[in-house]
């Protein structure tokens, strides 16, 4: 028998949606469990004792944590549809993407939370980033591996869908077409796939959880 698989997550989180898109990419059946993240649940508690942050998959009694640590088991459990090319030369450049992408992609956060100096600041530091994916991550290739889409996809695409939610809570232009033609290609590609189509966040409640969030946290600065 099938052990169970559950994801405790948080719909605002751009984390949750990754390991998401994954589950759905692979057809795996899961229970998902909504964590208030202000209010962390025993469960959660248990399973992440030392992070104590979502997303965990619980894989049977098997805990597993950090998004793209997630991503990767999936693949490694569920073969069918892989995420990491055969080539280790390949994989190799997959998690370069990856952990250029968690590296840099935190002044896409911090642009939420931004104004002033500290906001251009926040701005400029995330169209660097974006220029260099769009100049050496992407080329000419379709997704991030060439034709199929894998976990670099995965781990940008989050950070591309928030960063236009940021944009308009923020109401900066930050990831512009003309500037960067290939990566709005590459983001129209990747939205169109069943596994993410149909599971996005809702776009107004997104937006207005975020906003209200912006507002309490500027107001208590």
């Amino acid at each position: 028998m099938a052990e169970v698989v559950k994801l405790l997550g948080a719909l605002s989180s751009p984390f949750v949606f990754r390991v998401i898109w994954a589950l759905k990419m692979k057809g795996i059946p899961y229970e998902y469990i909504e964590e208030d993240v202000t209010n962390k649940s025993p469960l959660l508690l248990k399973n992440n004792p030392v992070l104590k942050k979502i997303p965990v998959l619980l894989h049977g009694e098997k805990p597993v944590c950090e998004s793209m640590i997630i991503v990767e088991y999936i693949d490694e459990i569920w073969p069918q549809n892989p995420l990491l090319p055969n080539d280790p030369y390949e994989r190799a450049l997959a998690r370069f993407w990856v952990k250029f992408t968690d590296d840099k992609c935190s002044s896409v956060w911090k642009i939420s939370l931004a104004q002033g100096e500290e906001l251009e600041k926040r701005v400029k530091e995330t169209v660097d980033m974006l220029q260099t994916v769009e100049e050496h991550g992407l080329g000419d290739k379709k997704f991030f591996g060439g034709d199929t889409v894998g976990i670099a996809d995965i781990a940008f695409g989050a950070v591309i869908h928030w960063l236009k939610i940021i944009e308009e809570i923020v109401g900066v232009k930050v990831f512009e077409a003309h500037k960067f033609p290939r990566l709005h290609e590459w983001i129209e590609n990747f939205k169109q796939l069943p596994a993410v189509k149909e599971n996005l966040p809702d776009w107004d409640r997104i937006v207005s959880y975020f906003k209200s969030y912006r507002e309490k946290r500027l107001a208590s600065a």
